[in-house]
């Protein structure tokens, strides 16, 4: 274990101690613990406090805590000052080390509300962060708080620092956009971007391009809880005039998706959905990407809400909400890593249970 304390002192020093110089706890035995209390459960700074005490004889094994178990306000204390921008960079640092010899894949990029994180009387204009998603890893490769909200311009600037050469970049329409395209291409992917009526020109033209007959198709028949889904996709290569017209670098096909679900009373819903592609994919591969996409609301963003209680977290003031949800994402990413079978949710009980499971979790930090 002693190694492993090692790779992980070594990934978290690259952040500054916001605190007086003068302080009793060493800050990334702070952070150790707090890690260490989330991957057990642990939702707020008063159970990191709570976990620390309950833990102190296993903890010790790895920890000198010279001055006993942080309280409660000091973990507070160190979330509400640290440096958002150094912490998701020591998370990067983190993630590649899982990325080590593995093909770059599928990257989705998206936003998720941290709903209760406003400032008070401002409750309609709540924190946001954006992750990049390592889909066929089931990992987060990075995270940024958007800044004032803006999540397109936070997007923009993780995948300036993620690593994505090679991989294929996936989003929705609120990232169909050119500046999106440009940095996707300068960093050496491809992308996928979902196209609505925020390019209505382009939309347009799309349809029209789609509409002529004989392309290839190619269909999923899903059913499952009741339901019948059933998606249909087309690709068609642009000519360079209008990949030219509307400024996506590199753009060179359109695709679209038509989708049915039939409910067990009949009832069908239909939806049609164009993307733009800067890689020529057939209607197969189309549909792959599209629904792996997808995988960041299922197996992020809901696990982050329904296991890890991230809508409901309270934390609002200086960055503490910003640190908090990286710090999920990190143990997240850790309880994934572990390939003995589970859920998410199992595993981090039983890590609360078991110390041999904890410290299991916690030798993929490398």
């Amino acid at each position: 274990m002693e190694v492993q304390m090692e790779g992980f002192f070594s990934s978290f020093s690259i952040i500054s101690d916001p605190r007086a110089a003068n302080v009793q706890h060493d800050l990334k035995e702070v952070l150790f613990v707090a890690l260490a209390a989330v991957l057990c459960g642990a939702k707020t700074c008063t159970e990191m406090a709570l976990f620390g005490r309950s833990k102190e004889d296993a903890l010790r094994e790895v920890l000198e805590l010279p001055h006993g178990i942080p309280s409660h306000d000091t973990f507070s204390g160190v979330f509400r000052r640290l440096d958002p921008a150094g912490f998701e960079t020591a998370f990067r640092r983190f993630a590649e080390a899982f990325r080590t010899g593995l093909p770059p894949g599928i990257i989705a990029v998206d936003g998720k509300v941290l709903r209760r994180a406003f400032i008070r009387g401002k409750r309609h204009a709540p924190q946001v962060m954006v992750s990049a998603w390592g889909a066929e890893m089931r990992m987060v490769l990075g995270s940024r708080a958007a800044p004032d909200g803006n999540e397109i311009k936070a997007v923009i600037e993780l995948l300036q620092l993620v690593d994505i050469k090679g991989a294929l970049v996936t989003a929705d329409a609120l990232h169909c956009h050119p500046a999106m395209a440009q940095t996707v291409v300068e960093r050496g992917a491809d992308y996928v971007l979902c196209l609505k009526n925020n390019h209505k020109p382009l939309l347009i033209d799309a349809e029209k391009f789609l509409s002529g007959t004989g392309l290839p198709q190619a269909e999923t028949v899903e059913s499952a809880h009741g339901r019948k889904d059933i998606r249909r996709a087309i690709v068609a290569k642009l000519p360079a005039e209008l990949a030219d017209k509307y400024k996506f670098p590199k753009l060179c096909a359109i695709g679209r998706i038509e989708s049915s679900r039939e409910d067990e009373t009949g009832k069908t819903e239909t939806a049609v959905r164009h993307f733009v592609l800067s890689r020529l994919l057939s209607p197969t591969e189309l549909l792959h990407v599209v629904r792996t996409h997808w995988t960041i609301e299922n197996s992020l963003h809901w696990v982050l809400d329904v296991v890890l209680d991230e809508d409901l977290a309270r934390t609002r003031r200086d960055h503490g909400a910003k640190n908090l949800a990286t710090l999920r994402r990190l143990a997240l990413n850790i309880v994934r890593a572990d390939e003995s079978k589970g859920s998410v949710a199992g595993k981090i009980k039983q890590a609360g249970w078991n110390n041999t499971f904890l410290f299991k979790l916690l030798a993929h930090m490398r």
